[in-house]
């Protein structure tokens, strides 16, 4: 769309007066207002408060102008002016000086107060178009992340997917390669190697203690030394022996 009909759009659309829509507020409850856009509201707001202070001058001086007209008009009930003292003629005369007075800046305030609406929908529609421009940003600054935040998302299920099966298929082959070594190596063979992985993990573990405790590692590896030795005594190794020997006579 052209600038032009764009504008010429807007011109013809209502607008409420932003500053005193509480939804426009939130529109800035997460980020903030810009600079720019407190500036504007700012001027905003003070043309408002102008207009209010005029409309409430205006009904002061009427009030005003109204006592006056009414001490004139009491004054004028005398029977015979000639009888007013010089002091009362006075008065009166002062009272006519202020009606005029007040008529003039009664006549001032209202001009202006009809310059006020034009200068409010001026400013506000300048509002408007900064709050546009700032929504709009903000909308696709949130598209471009949901985009990635969506992406990175796919991507983190596609590869926990692929470590289930990883993880499923490891723990099957673990499971098939000790019931071989069982049936290759047999039983006794196997303990044994079991015991030295164990002291090995045991060894791991004790390493990850000593950066912890120095004194409750030296502890902890005499009582893991004389537990890992003691099952190797109670190892049939006789048995071993006498397989290891019917392997090499079948050879």
């Amino acid at each position: 769309m052209e600038e032009g009909v764009f504008l010429s759009a807007l011109k013809l659309a209502k607008i409420p007066v932003l500053v005193l829509d509480q939804k426009w507020h939130r529109l800035f409850a997460l980020n903030g207002k810009p600079e720019e856009i407190k500036t504007v509201e700012v001027e905003l707001n003070e043309l408002l408060q102008q207009q209010g202070k005029a409309t409430t001058d205006i009904k002061s001086l009427k009030k005003v102008k109204a006592k006056l007209m009414q001490n004139i008009v009491d004054n004028m009930d005398a029977v015979d002016q000639s009888k007013l003292s010089s002091e009362a003629a006075k008065k009166l005369e002062q009272d006519k000086i202020l009606i005029d007075q007040t008529n003039e800046k009664i006549n001032e305030l209202e001009d202006k107060l009809l310059e006020y609406p034009k200068l409010i929908k001026e400013k506000n529609q300048e509002l408007m178009l900064l709050t546009m421009s700032f929504c709009y940003n903000k909308m696709r600054t949130n598209t471009s992340e949901v985009h990635q935040i969506a992406k990175w998302i796919t991507q983190v299920r596609i590869d926990l997917k692929k470590n289930i099966i990883k993880k499923q298929n490891r723990e099957i082959n673990n499971r098939e390669m000790y019931t071989y070594m069982h049936d290759i190596f047999g039983k006794d063979v196997v303990d044994i190697f079991d015991i030295k992985e164990s002291e090995e993990l045991a060894l791991t573990s004790k390493d990850s203690a000593n950066a912890r405790s120095r004194t409750e590692a030296d502890g902890s590896d005499e009582r893991k030394e004389h537990e890992s030795k003691e099952p190797l005594e109670n190892i049939d190794t006789k048995a071993v022996e006498e397989k290891e020997e019917d392997h090499a006579g079948n050879s």
